[in-house]
């Protein structure tokens, strides 16, 4: 067996379709078009996902896969969370040794009525409150 001698399995490959080509062949005439129309026109193309005037899919369905690049801060509502407003100095280590949170936490906010007397404490550039 050599490389000269493959050859396709058996009913994998057809023959091509040659239209046009007389009545004898059973494809002449129009040549396997119809009738007349758009479609049996010569340099006919239809627009790549057109339904016929129907509003096509990827119009129907919703955009997705945005994603900010803009990072949002982790909120604390300090009335709810009472350790982090008893903190002397509030910092990220701070807060994060009194409340649980992702190690993927940058940035926190401070919420709630008493956060803006808390803003004297913050001794961190990435903890803010409601009134910066």
């Amino acid at each position: 067996m050599g490389i000269e001698n493959l050859t396709p399995a058996e009913g994998s490959t057809h023959s091509r379709k040659r239209v046009g080509r007389g009545q004898g062949s059973g494809m002449g005439k129009t040549s396997t078009r119809g009738q007349k129309g758009q479609k049996s026109r010569t340099g006919y193309k239809r627009k790549r996902n057109f339904e016929g005037g129907q509003q096509p899919l990827a119009k129907r369905l919703p955009k997705i896969g945005f994603t900010s690049k803009i990072e949002k801060p982790y909120v604390i509502n300090v009335e709810k969370i009472k350790a982090v407003a008893e903190l002397a100095e509030i910092t990220m280590e701070s807060i994060r040794g009194v409340h649980k949170m992702s190690n993927s936490v940058n940035k926190v906010k401070l919420v709630g009525a008493s956060a803006k007397d808390l803003a004297s404490k913050i001794k961190d550039e990435n903890v803010t409150t409601t009134g910066n």
